[in-house]
């Protein structure tokens, strides 16, 4: 994965090749793994941000993306931040994305802007080749 920083707690992560089913796939491995983790309740929004950034990768980059979820423990959870669900979207080009307003008759640019209503925190940072977007929405009954 590009840029991935370690933390702990529960964790699935996957590469993906950049093709147009790798949206699909995605979300449906993301939905599983919060099923099994019991976070069926998150599952709507994750999926859907996790759509977006996908989507994004795709539309720029021509190599793998990655895709990891970290359910971080409350115990040794950031201070800050609290109990989260952390979800990365990763891919090999370095420039990062930027948010902008779409016009009511645009069909793309909202990605970023759903992104940064939906999580408790949100970001990018550069790996030793390519970025990560990433965010943050907060565990249910947290």
């Amino acid at each position: 994965m590009i840029g991935v920083i370690d933390t702990d707690g529960e964790c699935a992560e996957w590469a993906f090749p950049a093709e147009p089913g790798a949206v699909r796939t995605a979300r449906h491995a993301v939905r599983g793994t919060l099923r099994d983790w019991g976070l069926e309740s998150m599952g709507d929004v994750t999926v859907l941000l996790v759509s977006e950034l996908v989507t994004n990768s795709l539309r720029y980059a021509s190599g793998p993306i990655g895709v990891r979820l970290v359910r971080r423990n409350p115990a040794v959870a950031d201070v800050v931040a609290g109990p989260a669900l952390l979800v990365e979207v990763s891919d090999p080009l370095p420039d990062p994305p930027r948010e902008r307003v779409a016009r009511p008759d645009d069909e793309g640019g909202r990605g970023l802007h759903l992104v940064a209503v939906s999580a408790q925190r949100w970001g990018t940072r550069h790996g030793k080749s390519g970025k990560t977007v990433w965010f943050e929405l907060a565990l249910p009954g947290e």
